[in-house]
């Protein structure tokens, strides 16, 4: 007897009743449960509905207890869901509050100890208290009875219902016609719609929603509703179905035919090519991975070159188009491996100092592990030779585990360079990049655009032009390459570019670069370098050991500083190559194991010392200043010498000075002239003399406006017949106001100051934000003096000016 059949009229329903006894065990004992309470099975992942058999395996220690109790007393129990899957022990609040009353069918003890029942849902109840939580759950619950059903809305939804149900079933693979049967033989919608509830394939949140759902109307619109879904789902899959089956049927009917067709060729000896070569090559365009435009077109290509004889001009041409666009890597390449700590561990045992410089490399980095699709910058590399910039890039590839290449745009001139011949052309190729991308294999290489400030342009076109779209991420997936006449995806590639100045950069390529600037190193930095790389890799590539060879600091320092003038460490690295070839050819004669280099060897297996200290020399008179000037290989010192002879205030500019240099001298003697009397200087001696302005190394052209403090300090110490101070050094340009304005290229000048053995700088007060970038050993050694005025660069290079005599 279920649970609606038996009531009290005092007590009201008593869940739990059994049909037979619920006073006494077939063993003769009694219960000792309320005949009003209900025992709780709490489940995960599983809604029982009226009317639905289902197996349940239980296994925790409650769930037994409470299904060995229930079958012990031939009671009914309440299958309900829990709210948190995880909860072993579930809590009251974490259950739902409504579940189903099931009839325990069968209780089965499996051979390895797991506990199974088998229940039929009855009824749904609603728990209204919990009486006890241990050894099991025991609830106070309220059955809730099923609507009225013999309303026409409700009579018109089960037809609806079973319709939609025939329509899904025939859309299922297999399905069994007596299910079919069994849902045109409900008579009952909310049977029905529990029927169907508990077959479709739902989360337990949505069957727990639909037996939640008292009212009947609403039930059955839900139930609609996700059949409408389920069967729109079907339907597609059953199209797509359809279509891929008849897509295979094609390809299987498209090759039988081509086999016969070939056979047939065969027999009639119209086939010219080799027949495995050219399977080959089919097999390689389909493992290439290329997307469907270019594999439409490679297809095309491939049956144009099946069809023409070998002998053919084209024949080979075509293949040998098939073959690059087969060996390029068109497949996605595999996410990065970028680990921060490894990149950094790698930069520093690469390179020595360049904080800097390898701060924004770990940046980039870590940019790029966070979002491995974005849109990364392109670097570009700018510093003097020597200092690093290709080593750099292939640590940025060992960093992150890519492949390296290189392409040196060095005298490039033809725009075909860059985008490749048309195949129309004899000899054609592709560009210099699809050239590198084959090479590397990967689509997501490293690839080092070299001296990109050397490209030439002529009527071939411009290069530069045709780089424009290379490092545009916003165009570069669409790249197409003459050749090719495909595009080509590049947006994984991480394009690095190098260069010793930007002036020759073309402004727009210059804009979609990041620059990274590269100075000179100290002389600090140039002894850990040649200590810690140079001479290990000289001595190996000389074929000799530190035990063999030994060349000690002060070797180093000496070659340093007598030998080489540069901001890079390649003339370092050959200088050392000098010392360890000599060292070599000593052993290879033989009776030497062992050879000590120290510093008075230098002279006799490099020469006398390149250079010196010629500051006290040209600082000795008065008219002499020493100035800092920016090259393309780095800073330097420049001299400005000033000279006074009888004539008629005339100015006479030599050393092949430009134009702005020109005008930075005639502004500085106009300056000098305007501050005659704070610089004490007689008047008469601008209209009685005329006055030579000569920059010393004639033969090479300087230009700029930055050495118009150092042309102003010359001419005022020639006037006032005062020499300037020789330890120190000035940079900036000068207005006729007499202010000092900021220049370019602090760190270079500085740094060549330093090698100069220079102990003060004269730099613009507007320049002070530069002083960051300066290498902390230079801060150390050098006094910095801002200048606002030129009455400050006047103080500070020559001293206070004496008073004027009558």
């Amino acid at each position: 007897m279920n649970l609606e059949q038996k009531q009290q009229p005092a007590a009201g329903p008593q869940p739990g009743r059994s049909s037979t006894s619920a006073e006494a065990d077939p063993a003769g004992r009694t219960s000792d449960l309320p005949p009003d309470a209900l025992i709780i099975v709490p489940v995960r992942n599983l809604v029982l509905f009226p009317g639905l058999v289902a197996p349940i395996g239980i296994g925790r220690e409650r769930s037994v207890a409470a299904a060995q109790e229930a079958v012990r007393t031939e009671r009914q129990v309440g299958i309900i869901l829990q709210r948190d899957d995880d909860a072993d022990i579930p809590s009251p609040e974490q259950m739902y509050r409504i579940g189903t009353v099931a009839n325990i069918m069968r209780y089965v003890t499996a051979p390895d100890a797991a506990h199974y029942i088998v229940c039929q849902g009855q009824q749904r109840f609603r728990i209204a208290e919990f009486m006890q939580t241990s050894p099991f759950y025991l609830a106070r619950v309220e059955l809730l009875p099923e609507p009225d059903e013999q309303r026409a809305d409700i009579q018109a939804r089960l037809l609806q219902l079973k319709q939609r149900a025939t329509e899904i079933l025939g859309l299922l693979p297999q399905a069994p016609a007596e299910l079919v049967t069994a849902t045109q033989n409900f008579t009952s919608a909310s049977a029905l719609t529990d029927f169907i509830a508990g077959l479709m394939d739902m989360t337990p949140q949505e069957k727990q929603d639909i037996l939640e759902t008292l009212d009947l109307q609403q039930r059955i619109d839900k139930v609609l509703n996700l059949l409408a879904k389920r069967i729109e789902v079907l339907r597609l899959s059953r199209e797509i179905d359809q279509q891929t089956t008849m897509r295979m049927d094609s390809q299987q009917r498209e090759f039988m035919l081509r086999e016969q067709l070939k056979t047939i060729r065969k027999e009639l000896g119209e086939i010219e090519g080799d027949p495995v070569e050219l399977e080959q090559l089919a097999e390689a365009i389909a493992a290439a991975g290329m997307p469907e435009e270019v594999a439409a077109q490679a297809r095309k290509e491939l049956k144009r070159l099946e069809r023409m004889p070998e002998a053919a001009a084209e024949y080979a041409i075509l293949r040998t188009y098939l073959e690059w666009l087969a060996e390029l890597p068109w497949a996605e390449p595999a996410e990065d491996r970028i680990d921060i700590a490894e990149a950094r561990r790698i930069l520093d045992e690469d390179h020595f100092g360049l904080q800097k410089i390898k701060r924004r490399i770990l940046e980039y980095l870590a940019v790029l592990k966070l979002n491995p699709h974005g849109k990364s910058p392109i670097l570009c590399f700018v510093g003097p030779p020597g200092v690093g910039k290709t080593s750099l890039g292939q640590s940025i590839a060992r960093a992150t585990g890519r492949k390296f290449v290189r392409v040196s745009l060095g005298g490039v001139h033809d725009e075909a360079e860059i985008r490749g011949h048309r195949r129309t052309y004899i000899g054609a190729l592709p560009g210099n990049i699809i050239q590198a991308l084959r090479k590397a294999g990967v689509r997501n290489c490293v690839m080092m655009l070299d001296e990109m400030d050397k490209l030439g342009s002529g009527f071939h076109g411009d290069p530069a032009a045709a780089l424009l779209e290379v490092l545009d991420p916003e165009q570069n997936s669409t790249f197409r390459d003459n050749y090719l006449a495909v595009p080509f995806d590049l947006s994984r590639v991480m394009f690095i570019g190098t260069a010793n100045i930007l002036d020759t950069v073309p402004g727009p390529l210059r804009d979609r670069m990041e620059i990274i600037a590269l100075p000179g190193y100290t002389a600090e930095e140039k002894m850990q370098i040649a200590r810690r790389y140079l001479v290990k890799r000289q001595l190996d590539a000389n074929g000799l050991t530190a035990e063999q060879c030994n060349i000690g600091d002060a070797v180093l320092e000496a070659i340093i500083r007598d030998y080489t003038r540069e901001a890079g460490v390649r003339n370092l690295e050959r200088e050392i190559g000098s010392v360890c070839r000599h060292a070599a050819m000593r052993i290879a004669e033989g009776g030497i194991g062992q050879i000590q280099v120290d510093e008075n060897d230098l002279q006799q297996i490099l020469g006398p010392g390149r250079f010196e200290s010629e500051l006290a020399m040209r600082t000795s008179l008065p008219g002499v200043a020493t100035g800092l000037a920016w090259t393309p290989v780095g800073g330097d010192i420049l001299f400005i010498e000033a000279s006074r002879t009888p004539g008629h205030g005339k100015l006479i500019l030599t050393g092949q000075l430009g134009d702005v240099m020109k005008e930075s001298a005639q502004a500085a003697l106009t300056l000098v002239k305007a501050h005659y009397a704070e610089l004490h200087v007689q008047p008469e001696l601008f209209e009685k003399s005329d006055v030579h302005v000569h920059v010393p190394a004639g033969a090479i052209p300087k230009d700029g406006p930055s050495a118009g403090v150092a042309m102003f300090i010359a001419l005022a110490s020639l006037m006032m017949d005062r020499p300037v101070r020789n330890d120190r050094a000035m940079t900036g340009e000068i207005s006729l106001r007499g202010l000092v304005l900021p220049v370019g290229g602090i760190k270079e000048k500085v740094l060549a100051a330093l090698q100069a053995g220079i102990k003060v700088v004269l730099l613009p007060a507007r320049n002070r934000k530069d002083l960051d970038d300066i290498p902390e050993e230079a801060r150390r050694r050098l006094r910095f003096v801002w200048l606002e005025t030129v009455d400050d660069a006047v103080r500070e290079a020559i001293g206070e000016t004496v008073a004027q005599t009558a």
